[in-house]
């Protein structure tokens, strides 16, 4: 283990990369993505076909309650145990990998590829760990994402951490540097173009001392104006559910394993990519909420009996557009009870839907928001965007915001699969 990086959290990891194949068909983006559009990962299926692809490492988040959920389960591991024994992958020992995304907007998103010590995770709300959920962690979500991994010889990740880091010191000094190019392509289903280079050992060494400085208690009482408080160095920005399933895999083994041997488990570990918080491609993008199998109607009267005052139109409070089969319009909060307009609806919609019965999904994107929540039985709500800025002092002062408030980007804009990494 890199000892540059000890107390950090983050390490240079074992990083597999396939070799000899077409990157384009190779590279898909993250499960949970599209989960109400069918049609897109029907578009994937039909542009991999037969090549060799993390789209059969993966099960798409819409499969997870499938009939056939076991046999996928099965199919996803004996597809990474052929890979491993073809000799699709090569191996990068103990590296970082600096990456450059060029987004649907042509803007270019900055990221370094490494591996956390689950460790130093914890999703529990108020935590003082180095790394920490944003969000709130829904954990009747995590055991069918066990299920997928915990067999799994191999991870693919698409979890984002984010550091707070205003002076661009850790990722921004590796642009336009000399390194070893790893790859370079399109990204197919209109996400872009990514590029990847292997860190040299003397800028490993420039990472490792720049996020110890970011994670300095001066420097965190500075920026947060918290004395003594533990200091929060990485923030869970999308793929929480992710990593709190390996948390979940690694704590399992652990119950199996004598505690001298924990430090050698490679589930002790997850494949992660941090992102500069400050990145001026980085844009957070509220998740929308649609809720399916309701009448529209009756939703709006209960919406506005389960917050007296709340009223039709915009207006001082939390102000939240919505669109049926019937029409669009606009509900206001007057004094909301929380700080963002995501928790006062989402309590809202927990509540309706425990008593009356549906199902809801976060989408992505005001059209597609509008699309769903406008077929027959269906409402869709649209809210606000968080401003990026408030997210380190929030969960620093407050825990973790509600559930789906915030994505980074648009749906096309996320993490593809392309690293790996053994965890066996």
């Amino acid at each position: 283990m890199n000892q540059q990086f000890q107390n950090l959290g983050f390490y240079p990891a074992n990083i597999l990369l396939p070799k000899n194949v077409d990157m384009t068909k190779w590279a898909v983006v993250a499960c949970d993505q599209f989960t109400s559009q069918p049609e897109y990962w029907q578009a994937v299926e039909d542009t991999v076909g037969g090549a060799p692809s993390t789209l059969r490492m993966i099960l798409p988040e819409a499969g997870l309650n499938a009939p056939n959920v076991e046999e996928r389960i099965s199919a996803i591991n004996d597809a990474m145990g052929r890979y491993l024994a073809e000799g699709v992958f090569k191996t990068l020992e103990d590296s970082l990998i600096y990456m450059e995304r060029v987004q649907s907007d042509g803007k270019v998103r900055r990221g370094l590829i490494g591996m956390v010590d689950l460790e130093c995770y914890d999703f529990t709300p108020g935590s003082g760990a180095l790394i920490r959920a944003t969000e709130g962690t829904v954990l009747s979500r995590i055991p069918p994402r066990v299920k997928v991994r915990k067999d799994a010889p191999i991870e693919l990740p698409h979890v984002m951490l984010l550091i707070d880091d205003p002076g661009r010191t850790v990722i921004e000094p590796l642009t336009g540097t000399d390194m070893e190019k790893l790859y370079d392509f399109d990204l197919q289903q209109g996400g872009g173009h990514l590029t990847g280079w292997k860190l040299s050992e003397e800028q490993t060494g420039g990472v490792a001392a720049a996020l110890t400085a970011l994670c300095a208690p001066e420097e965190q009482e500075r920026k947060y104006g918290i004395r003594n408080a533990a200091p929060l160095l990485f923030a869970v920005g999308d793929g929480n559910h992710s990593l709190a399933t390996a948390k979940q895999c690694y704590e399992d083994l652990k119950k199996v394993t004598p505690e001298s041997e924990w430090a050698g488990l490679p589930a002790r570990y997850a494949l992660v990519e941090v992102v500069n918080n400050h990145d001026d491609a980085l844009q957070f993008e509220p998740i929308h909420r649609v809720v399916f199998g309701v009448d529209p109607v009756k939703v709006l009267d209960a919406f506005k009996a389960y917050y007296p005052g709340a009223h039709e139109g915009p207006g001082e409070g939390h102000t939240i557009a919505y669109t049926h089969a019937g029409g669009r319009g606009f509900l206001t909060v007057p004094e909301p009870r929380v700080q963002l307009a995501v928790g006062t609806l989402q309590a809202f919609i927990d509540s309706y839907l425990k008593e009356h019965g549906g199902e809801v999904d976060y989408i992505h994107g005001d059209e597609v928001t509008d699309q769903l929540g406008s077929r027959p039985d269906s409402i869709g709500f649209k809210l606000p965007a968080m401003g990026k800025e408030q997210l380190f002092k929030t969960v620093m002062a407050d825990g973790v915001l509600p559930r789906k408030t915030f994505s980074m980007g648009h749906a096309q804009d996320k993490r593809y699969y392309v690293e790996a990494r053994a965890i066996k």
